[in-house]
């Protein structure tokens, strides 16, 4: 059973803000020196191609991070897969490992396609170098899917992993264990569970309805 700690809206908001700057920082720095390189070398190769593929980068984490984070439409749009699964693609372009999506298409609650893409960058973290990401989705009525990391020496987030087996403590949150409580909020909002099963080389995330609550559990 996961454990999420208590946290403000506004704290909420602040730390989201904050991982979302840790994610953008780096392309939009790296346009920065590519363009100072031009103001020295003017039509220098190597730093156009720095600055073109820096901004690609940005431009695909802030494309990801509009569904993954953001509004992307009304407080209860629905979100077609495969604008999901597209921003996915252009997100992980700019990983080491590659990313394969199976399953059904069709439109999804908001909130389950963003469960989906954080789980997708928490699946893809896991992985020491190479590897794969490899999102399934299983059922889009209830909904259901799978999101597996395959690589060298996979690592969770002591944090994520605290959440998820539900021994998480009263640790104030920072920007890199927002995303994890960020995840499992979304799916306790959508009456949806997060399970995940793990070896030396593989994670799989599961999302799934969560069990309907018997006489004794509800009366509780």
């Amino acid at each position: 059973m996961t454990s999420l700690p208590s946290i403000s809206a506004a704290d909420l908001a602040a730390l989201l803000a904050s991982r979302l700057c840790h994610d953008i920082i780096s392309p939009v720095f790296g346009i920065q020196s590519g363009l100072e390189l031009l103001d020295d070398m003017p039509g220098d190769k190597e730093s156009m191609e720095l600055v073109r593929s820096s901004l690609k980068s940005a431009v695909a984490k802030l494309q990801f991070a509009r569904i993954a984070f953001g509004a992307a439409g009304s407080q209860t749009a629905a979100i077609d897969l495969n604008d999901a699964k597209t921003v996915a693609a252009g997100y992980m372009e700019h990983e080491k490992p590659s990313l394969v999506w199976e399953g059904e298409p069709g439109f999804v609650p908001k909130n389950c396609a963003k469960i989906v893409l954080n789980l997708v960058v928490m699946a893809s973290a896991s992985i020491s170098r190479g590897g794969e990401v490899k999102v399934v989705i299983e059922k889009i009525e209830p909904f259901s899917a799978s999101i597996s990391a395959t690589g060298e020496r996979i690592r969770l987030q002591a944090r994520l992993v605290a959440m998820l087996d539900g021994t998480n403590g009263e640790e104030a949150l920072d920007a890199q264990a927002i995303q994890p409580y960020y995840t499992l909020f979304l799916a306790e909002e959508s009456g949806l569970s997060v399970t995940y099963e793990k070896t030396a080389e593989r994670v799989v995330f599961k999302i799934a309805p969560k069990p309907a609550e018997g006489p004794a559990e509800a009366a509780g």
